[in-house]
């Protein structure tokens, strides 16, 4: 054993399971890559003040939960606590907004880091795949988003998740409901940081998830009742072409989301068969993020879903996952002519596409055909100098164990027949 282990709130991905985490991050991104997303990678790490700025200094993301550090330069840098603000600054950086072609459609994948406390759901270290379209503001593309985070989610087999969906309203309307709210927030028996937060950010009040909060804010107004006439078109829009699109969502004028960037359209993919932790993704639009990092007015929207708590979905739902076969075809030599031989065919096939493995380490037959099974292949190919010597291998079936002579030269036709 190792004397060192993964961090407090880490997790290894390690075969078989990883397999399900890949065709996770696939059939997430499967639908993004038809509609015209391109893909992206950032740093793992950032300015702090890209995190500060467009997350909000006073969400606990950016006050309790980030990875913050100084180089040995003396820059002051943080894990990626989530990528919106990342993938933003990339696109600006690379003056992508100015080539003609507006929205900019991208999506990616990658590892994001939060201080939190650990528990089944919630990691410090987790995955997500995500997805924003960047300089345009039309319902449609807020629509387009939701409709495809549908799709991807139900190419996996989910069936019982809900999406919620809200309008927080924009820089016309959201200041007079945060008055409204700052008001009646003011009335109630709440701790002196939440009253704190409250005068910063009144919003993320209503997201509080304790009971006692949560008791007290069930008169607070709502935001959909200050909804300028814009918004209100706004979100009946995006509200009409989900419902055209055959997608079922729920209103929820108490939704918010914890990050200050958002405005107008918000909406969370939650699944009710994993305890507190229910949400597996979630998004919005976000048209003034662009000017708070020092760029141009570019009205955007975007969403990112957890790859680790879709897997939990799929666990909750009892949902197996078709996963292609790690191997298909498992070699075994017997002699160090039929070792080099067998050793070129297995590369032969790998080259036409099938999963070939070999047996490596110079085990004999009973030990090699051990792996052979182990390797879950579905057919084993053993040849020895007598085999060679009349130009064929043995072909057996590991499902089945008929086992077959074919010619040597033929191998790859016959495999192709047997696996088709």
């Amino acid at each position: 054993m190792s004397t060192f282990k993964a961090p407090k709130g880490t997790y290894d991905l390690i075969p078989p399971y990883s397999a399900k985490y890949l065709a996770v991050r696939e059939a997430i991104s499967a639908p993004l890559r038809t509609a015209g997303y391109g893909y992206v990678e950032t740093p793992g790490f950032e300015d702090v003040n890209l995190f500060a700025r467009g997350v909000g200094e006073s969400t606990d993301i950016v006050t309790k939960e980030m990875y913050a550090f100084e180089t040995k330069g003396g820059d002051q840098l943080a894990l990626r606590p989530e990528g919106t603000a990342s993938v933003l600054r990339a696109a600006l950086e690379a003056s992508l907004h100015k080539q003609g072609n507006l929205p900019v459609k991208l999506w990616y994948s990658g590892s994001y880091y939060r201080y939190e406390r650990p528990q089944k759901g919630r990691y410090r270290h987790f995955s997500q795949v995500g997805a924003e379209a960047i300089g345009a503001e039309d319902p449609a593309l807020d629509a387009e988003l939701i409709i495809l985070a549908d799709q991807a989610y139900r190419s996996l087999g989910l069936r019982t998740f809900r999406i919620l969906l809200n309008s927080l309203g924009d820089q016309e309307c959201r200041p007079v409901y945060r008055e409204a709210l700052q008001s009646f927030l003011r009335g109630l028996d709440l701790d002196e940081e939440t009253l704190r937060r409250a005068e910063i950010n009144p919003l993320r009040v209503l997201d509080d998830k304790r009971a006692d909060v949560q008791k007290q804010l069930v008169d607070a107004p709502l935001l959909r009742d200050y909804l300028c006439d814009a918004c209100k078109a706004y979100h009946e829009e995006v509200r009409a072409l989900i419902t055209a699109a055959g997608v079922a969502f729920e209103d929820d004028p108490k939704l918010v989301r914890g990050l200050d960037y958002y405005t107008r359209t918000t909406f969370e993919f939650v699944h009710d068969g994993l305890g507190s932790q229910s949400a597996v993704g979630g998004g919005g639009r976000y048209d003034g993020l662009s000017e708070m990092i020092g760029g141009p007015a570019l009205p955007s929207v975007g969403w990112a879903l957890g790859v680790d708590r879709t897997v939990l979905a799929l666990e909750a739902e009892g949902v197996e996952l078709d996963l292609p076969a790690a191997t298909s075809v498992f070699a075994v030599a017997l002699g160090e002519e039929a070792r080099r031989i067998l050793f070129g065919k297995v590369t032969e096939l790998r080259k036409a596409g099938i999963a070939a493995d070999f047996a490596f380490g110079g085990k004999g037959l009973k030990g090699a055909m051990k792996d052979a099974n182990r390797s879950g292949a579905r057919l084993a190919v053993v040849a020895g100098e007598r085999d060679l010597a009349e130009g064929v291998v043995q072909l057996k079936d590991m499902e089945s164990g008929e086992q077959a002579p074919v010619a040597l030269d033929a191998l790859l036709d016959a495999v192709r027949a047997r696996l088709a």
